[in-house]
């Protein structure tokens, strides 16, 4: 096995690492803006932004259990890694094009494609070029630098925003230079060993133990109140207008100053998200997963139940930062705790069962949200989130062994 770069971080996951901070940037110079532009400039309702992120989201979840099958059964990651890459950064200008919600959709869809194609894919790679007593430390380091993109991402949107005077289709461009960059670093520094092909190997949910089962079904409940964060940046928006924006981001922003706070709002729960995800990650090395993501989940819970309470517009500052928490402590730790319960030869499959578990359910969950948003209130989604975040933990403190079954 190759030296390391960082104790218990290989050259693979330290380059992976860069990969998605470059295409973090990229992705979330879009993300919080594309639902305020769906919003004021198309003229579409929140049942759209929740039809067109649950169609996103949804696609990329399927699509993440075939390429992690696929990768098992071919033996390769690398090149599902490549081409997943490679059509999100082709989607990024597709964007500047977009004259009604359809073309968003479009656009969102072939980037959603591509990071189910690669996602179960990389993350096996990152598994298996690691030590199993690394195993949170690694992918928590790489979440971390996604996240670190995601800090950037914001920050160089409202740039723009602000000197472009709103012209959201040239930021659409823009972002499409980071994403380019993310492939060629891919492409030229990250290899892998030559695996052995399984033409035998079965997709069968059969094969995989009791506990990676419950810990789908848990996932499933979890993922019916996770809707979509673009509607947390939506329900920034609607309490900013309504309690009122600091005079020092008026003067400073002037007409964009609404988009400007919810953008460094999210910027905050991202700067969170990333300090903590590489610790949350070694402490589930220490404590178990199962016990760093029960926590997540309570974080969660309490997040959400705030957004669906809040009325002044420092509290989304507070909600934020804790909601980066919860992000810090089940994304990358998920991954390792698949990992933990699965053989070698069927990471890809099993990260991308969970991908699945994670995501199929949210195209109902954005369309939920969107659905009790319109008709019922904005606060319903929060809710209805937080109390499906709250059966999910108890469940997994129930059902799931307290310690890891690391492999």
């Amino acid at each position: 096995m190759e030296k390391d770069i960082i104790k218990g971080i290989k050259k693979n996951v330290f380059v992976l690492g860069l990969v998605s901070f470059f295409t973090d940037i990229s992705s979330e110079m879009l993300y919080p803006i594309i639902p305020m532009f769906l919003k004021t400039v198309l003229g579409a309702p929140m049942t759209i932004v929740g039809l067109i992120e649950g169609i996103a989201e949804s696609t990329a979840s399927i699509m993440k259990v075939i390429s992690g099958w696929m990768s098992d059964k071919s033996g390769k990651r690398k090149p599902y890694v490549i081409f997943g890459y490679s059509l999100s950064t082709i989607s990024k200008p597709l964007l500047a094009f977009a004259a009604t919600w359809h073309f968003v959709l479009a656009a969102r869809f072939l980037d959603r494609f591509g990071k189910g194609l690669r996602s179960s894919a990389r993350d096996a790679l990152i598994a298996d070029s690691t030590e199993a007593k690394y195993r949170g430390k690694a992918f928590g380091f790489h979440q971390s630098l996604d996240t670190m993109g995601a800090v950037i991402g914001p920050l160089i949107a409202l740039l723009f925003l602000y000197l472009l005077n709103e012209r959201f289709q040239l930021i659409f461009l823009i972002a499409f230079i980071p994403a380019l960059i993310s492939v060629i670093l891919l492409f030229f520094f990250v290899s892998e060993k030559k695996g052995e092909k399984k033409d035998s190997l079965k997709f069968k949910l059969s094969d995989f133990s009791r506990e990676f089962k419950i810990f789908l079904l848990i996932t499933l409940v979890f993922a019916l109140g996770n809707s979509s964060n673009a509607f947390l940046i939506l329900r920034a928006q609607n309490i900013f207008e309504i309690s009122g924006i600091p005079s020092i981001i008026t003067s400073t922003f002037g007409s964009i100053a609404v988009i400007a706070i919810v953008v460094l709002t999210y910027v905050v729960y991202n700067i969170t998200y990333s300090f903590s995800a590489m610790p949350a990650g070694m402490l589930s090395d220490k404590i178990g997963r199962r016990n760093v993501m029960v926590g997540g989940f309570l974080i969660f819970s309490l997040v959400y139940l705030g957004f669906a309470l809040a009325n002044e517009g420092y509290q989304i500052w507070i909600l934020f930062a804790v909601y980066g928490f919860y992000m810090a402590m089940t994304e990358g730790v998920s991954k390792a705790f698949v990992v933990d319960m699965v053989p070698q030869d069927k990471r890809g499959t099993a990260i991308g069962l969970y991908y699945t578990a994670t995501g199929l359910l949210a195209l109902a969950s954005s369309i939920i949200a969107g659905f009790l948003w319109d008709y019922i209130g904005a606060s319903a989604p929060f809710l209805f989130g937080s109390a499906a975040a709250l059966v999910a933990s108890v469940m997994m403190m129930v059902l799931l062994p307290k310690h890891n079954t690391v492999s």
